[in-house]
């Protein structure tokens, strides 16, 4: 391996001094709490080892399977000798493709992510769009599995509003679309004046 190339096996190596640990897991016993050990993910999901991407994707889907978000809302790479903390500036991933099985109210949408996991969305994994409040861009995300989240990019999440429907929650016209029985709402329907 490389100088900029880590592995799972010395996360901690040239690491600062590990500080609290993450909020909510308990280290088990001899398990190393490491501080900043230069990796970052950034707003598009591209990950970083001291300011050089990462860029063997075997090795990004590696590190992923030991990314967890702990109660604070705080990214750690976990491994069962080490805790590191990690910088992710949005999301940890993106949604890269949108898969459709299905019509109407019965049909499940699916993401893949730039490290190829599936994930259905379903009441465990709900989608989200939060809305800038300044510049009124939306920013969607999916939820995976620990509380990680997956963005999704800007043409996936074109080719979602495109399978969106109206529907009629209480006095609001929601635009939203249907996964597993689930309606998940894209945003409020704008009334024309």
């Amino acid at each position: 391996m490389t100088k900029n190339t880590p592995n799972l096996s010395n996360l901690s190596q040239g690491a600062t001094e590990g500080g609290p640990g993450p909020v909510g897991m308990t280290p088990r016993p001899g398990q190393i709490i490491c501080g900043d050990i230069g990796m970052r993910i950034d707003k598009n999901g591209v990950w970083f080892y001291q300011d050089s991407a990462i860029e063997r994707k075997a090795l990004v889907k590696l590190f992923s399977t030991v990314l967890r978000r702990d109660g604070a809302g705080e990214h750690w790479l976990i491994t069962p000798a080490e805790m590191a903390r990690i910088e992710v500036a949005d999301a940890p991933f993106m949604a890269v493709e949108l898969l459709r099985d299905g019509d109407g109210e019965d049909q499940a949408i699916s993401f893949r992510t730039n490290v190829d996991n599936i994930v259905i969305v379903d009441g465990d994994h709900p989608l989200r769009v939060e809305i800038n409040s300044e510049t009124g861009e939306p920013s969607p995300y999916v939820v995976l599995d620990g509380g990680l989240e997956a963005k999704l990019n800007r043409a996936v999440y074109y080719e979602l509003v495109s399978l969106g429907v109206e529907e009629q929650v209480g006095d609001e016209h929601i635009y939203g679309i249907w996964s597993r029985g689930d309606f998940f709402t894209i945003g409020p329907l704008q009334e024309s004046s």
